[in-house]
């Protein structure tokens, strides 16, 4: 058994091979383990160049956590919980108890949306639900200027939904990202009723959606690693070829060879497509048409003293529409989470790139720090220059399930019976947060064990 790709989706599906005693090697091409989960200690700063949180409504990482013995480790965000929107340079809080930035209650208090705005939200408990099947798919945005107005696309669903992805909002999947938001709707006929309903079922979490660990989510790579056999790993070997014309034979750089009975490929779709090229093209095409984006993390710490802002909340996310600011989003790190700066000092996060300005990329370091430090100070009243300053760069590693993804995916899958050993899973494909990479790669492992364990396995 043979797994490619040694991000959370390649390490959680050796685990599941450990657990249920499946021999197995995972190779990855860098030589570091974790993917897009990288946590830094610098001169007392705690840094997630990454993701920085697991969504406790879906369970598998934090249940992960608990296996690895993390489980007491686990912290909730600091309160308050406040995330902001950027309005016309100015730092609007999301309404108390709103769900992916859609208002449950009065809307009379939000200064977010004008008035017009308002009202025209509020006509989504009347607005009848879409007519079309179920199974038809639609942007985020088309979703959302059909139930709630043009104006909620540019203030709620640009910045939060799609922001979340990296993404253009008018190609990102409903159905593929929200299925939760198109299931309400044909459910309730209202989106704001059917959410209310679901509220009111189920008691609210007094700590909040999101749990980070003390030392980064690089604590949960760290462990995960720490518990794997070590002579399973091997970091730093790229898979450079792949035939299954007898079995599946990996091809390594420097000509090497390793034979499986499976293979589970965990690695972006465009690597994924380039391995699977020789081995079918169709397989490949429908791979290579998942696209991706480029962003970079921008971290800069400040005097606490020298930034006028109360940092009272999470962070705030910037709507395209807000054109003269580089920041997609900005996470007050020293507020969200406790103990990741040193007494005296705020620790804040910078996101550029994705749909908005896919050549962000190109800037350095350097002008990279500048256009982030130049909003930050504009927006928090900063009066310091950054002490700390680091960037983290992710060139086209934001997968974007875009209209049509779930038609692709299963598409993907049906073409994949023609080949038994081969198995594709990963953020390209199958859930890009944290805890759906962990679910399906360890389901995909169940499945391929299940498999082997009814005639053997050869490795």
């Amino acid at each position: 058994m043979a797994i490619v790709g040694g991000g959370i989706s390649g390490l959680s599906a050796a685990y599941e091979l450990q657990r249920r005693e499946v021999p197995h090697l995972l190779f990855e091409r860098t030589s570091r383990l974790g993917g897009v989960i990288r946590t830094d200690v610098d001169g007392g700063f705690t840094i997630d160049g990454g993701p920085d949180s697991l969504l406790v409504q879906k369970p598998a990482a934090i249940q992960l956590c608990h296996e690895l013995g993390l489980g007491s480790r686990l912290v909730p965000t600091g309160t308050p919980r406040t995330a902001f929107v950027l309005r016309d340079g100015q730092l609007f809080p999301l309404a108390e108890g709103s769900v992916l930035g859609i208002p449950l209650g009065s809307l009379a208090t939000t200064g977010l949306l004008s008035v017009a705005g308002k009202a025209r939200m509020a006509l989504e408990l009347t607005t009848p639900p879409a007519s079309a099947g179920e199974d038809e798919d639609e942007s985020i945005g088309s979703f959302f200027r059909r139930r709630f107005g043009s104006e909620a696309v540019d203030y709620i669903a640009d910045p939060l939904l799609a922001g979340i992805h990296a993404g253009d909002v008018e190609k990102l999947s409903m159905r593929a990202l929200f299925p939760r938001l198109v299931d309400v709707e044909r459910r309730h006929g209202s989106v704001i009723k059917g959410l209310r309903s679901l509220k009111a079922a189920t008691p609210p979490n007094p700590d909040g959606m999101f749990r980070s660990l003390p030392g980064g989510l690089g604590e949960l790579t760290d462990a995960l690693v720490g518990v794997l056999d070590g002579k399973t790993l091997n970091p730093g070997r790229d898979v450079v070829g792949l035939d299954i014309s007898s079995g599946v034979t990996l091809t390594l750089d420097g000509g090497d060879t390793v034979t499986a009975d499976h293979v589970i490929l965990t690695t972006p779709a465009p690597a994924t497509a380039l391995l699977l090229g020789p081995v079918d093209a169709e397989l490949a095409a429908l791979c290579s048409g998942i696209p991706y984006t480029s962003t970079a993390t921008v971290v800069l710490s400040y005097p606490r003293d020298r930034v006028a802002h109360a940092l009272d909340g999470t962070g705030f996310v910037v709507p395209r529409i807000e054109r003269e600011y580089s920041l997609m989003a900005g996470s007050w790190v020293s507020s969200k989470w406790p103990g990741r700066a040193p007494d005296g000092h705020a620790l804040v996060r910078g996101f550029v790139g994705g749909a908005r300005d896919d050549a962000a990329l190109d800037h350095t370091d350097e002008e990279l720090i500048s256009d982030v430090d130049r909003d930050f100070r504009v927006l928090l009243g900063i009066s310091a220059e950054p002490e700390l300053r680091k960037v983290y760069r992710w060139p086209r590693l934001n997968p974007q399930h875009e209209v049509g993804h779930l038609d692709r995916l299963a598409a993907i899958d049906e073409r994949l019976t023609v080949f038994p050993g081969v198995h594709i899973t990963g953020a390209g494909f199958r859930g890009v947060g944290i805890p759906d990479c962990v679910a399906n790669g360890r389901a995909t492992a169940a499945t391929v064990a299940d498999q082997l364990t009814t005639r053997g396995s050869t490795l």
